[in-house]
């Protein structure tokens, strides 16, 4: 059986209906609570005004009792126009002086008529059945002189020309809603287009990033969270392209460690090979057998250098090293390599000259800084002919500052930079250069100052000799 593929609603129409159901809400909501409040209004007013005359009536007959009648008929002419009308009652509701199309109401609700002979109006903004007129609105106010309660007088007045004025205003309020509600309409759909076209713009940037284009990118800004989700993709793209650069350098740098190593195995290989075939089919003479033989040993033992110097530079790359750093005698250190390397500067009639005062200390891992100074000194050994080599040691400030100095061929200017890569010195003897070996020394060198948080620094002129100065710091 085949799933059936989900049914997709669009963000466009999500974005566009989530605006619209809000709007929606929120449009009937203002209009049920303006509607709620002008009707309250309309009423209040409407009851305030029949409260303010209700006491102006009981004002002027409690000040001329003997005028009731034409004062009675001067409000009932007032109250008429304005289509309101009125009637007195005693302290047993019974209707007197009732005016034209006067209240005919026959007693009040219990709970009503104990408020009024407490003293207190009562007001009805809406319709009340309960009283026998319908579509009215209905004030009775309580006349009381000094605590005593005598009646009162009751107003009415039609609500239909309040409802009329209502039912006016809510029409208007309804159109209002209606074109307000098209130009939200409009408003939502265009701005839910714009949104669903920069997240469009990020999706389809997205589809060519997976399909390998790691050059695009996108409109960005800081306004909203689009944006910024904008910025985080041009940002991670700008990533995968270094780390795209990053692994195009690795894989080059692997092809060429690659042939490095086929070219510096191949010729220690090569003469093993052949120098065990030549025992192996004696074709080589008795007399040049033993020659073969230390040939033999001596290529291997370069190949065991090789993967050795291979094994350490890797180490120190992967952070697999640690450094026991202590305080050391510089002098002493600097005495060790002039004598373990004395027979090798003898082979080239080269003399080693030790130039450091004896309190003179260096903090750094003991093991670590004898490799980095006998690379370097075999550096200038090699590259070194009936010439001087300095092993020297000084101090700066805070700093112990170590020097190795020669007189041999030197380096060109435009290639010191070049000596610290690996294999450097391989480079060189695939051409014109009759010393290199691995070049794999410097390399580590490089690296295990580094580690030490020292710093490292070749000068250097053809045919005057090389300097390497190395400043560590006294912790």
């Amino acid at each position: 059986m085949t799933q059936s593929k989900p049914m997709k609603f669009k963000y466009i129409y999500q974005q566009f209906f989530s605006h619209i159901s809000v709007i929606i809400v929120a449009f009937l909501l203002l209009s049920v609570l303006f509607t709620h409040y002008v009707e309250n209004l309309v009423y209040e007013n409407k009851a305030d005004e029949l409260i303010s005359f209700g006491q102006a009536i009981l004002t002027d007959l409690k000040e001329a009792p003997l005028a009731s009648d034409q004062i009675i008929d001067q409000y009932s002419n007032v109250l008429g126009a304005r289509n309101m009308s009125f009637s007195m009652f005693d302290q047993d509701f019974n209707q007197y002086l009732v005016t034209k199309n006067g209240p005919a109401i026959k007693k009040l609700p219990r709970k009503q008529w104990d408020l009024v002979k407490k003293g207190q109006p009562i007001i009805v903004k809406s319709d009340f059945k309960s009283f026998g007129q319908g579509g009215v609105t209905l004030v009775v106010l309580p006349y009381v002189n000094k605590d005593v309660f005598y009646g009162g007088v009751i107003l009415t007045s039609p609500i239909s020309g309040s409802s009329n004025m209502i039912e006016q205003i809510n029409k208007f309020l309804l159109y209002t809603i209606l074109i307000a509600f098209g130009v939200s309409f409009l408003q939502s759909w265009y701005l839910s287009r714009i949104h669903v076209h920069r997240i469009k713009r990020l999706r389809e940037a997205t589809s060519l990033v997976s399909e390998g284009n790691y050059h695009v990118k996108v409109n960005s800004a800081n306004f909203d969270e689009i944006g910024e989700l904008a910025n985080d993709f041009n940002h991670m793209v700008d990533k995968i392209n270094a780390s795209m650069l990053e692994i195009e350098s690795l894989e080059n740098r692997r092809r060429q460690f690659m042939a490095d190593v086929s070219h510096e195995m191949r010729t220690p290989l090569t003469t093993i090979s052949g120098v065990i075939e030549g025992l192996k089919n004696d074709m080589i003479p008795e007399e040049d057998k033993e020659r073969g033989i230390n040939l033999v040993s001596q290529e291997a033992k370069r190949l065991i250098r090789l993967v050795n110097e291979n094994l350490d530079y890797e180490k120190i790359r992967s952070n697999q090293i640690k450094l026991f750093k202590e305080e050391i005698q510089l002098l002493e250190i600097l005495e060790i390599i002039q004598e373990q390397l004395s027979l090798q500067a003898d082979e080239k009639n080269n003399q080693i000259v030790v130039e450091s005062a004896p309190e003179i200390m260096v903090h750094a891992d003991y093991d670590r800084l004898v490799q980095i100074l006998i690379n370097i000194t075999k550096n200038s050994i090699q590259f070194t002919t009936d010439g001087t080599i300095w092993l020297r040691g000084r101090t700066e400030q805070n700093l112990t500052i170590i020097e190795v100095e020669d007189t041999g061929i030197g380096i060109d200017a435009k290639e010191i930079e070049n000596i610290w890569r690996r294999f450097y010195k391989a480079d060189l003897s695939r051409t014109t250069n009759p010393y290199g070996e691995f070049g794999l020394g410097l390399s580590i060198v490089k690296q295990l100052v580094v580690l030490h948080n020292g710093e490292i620094e070749v000068f250097s002129e053809e045919g005057k000799g090389t300097k390497f100065v190395i400043r560590l710091k006294n912790e």
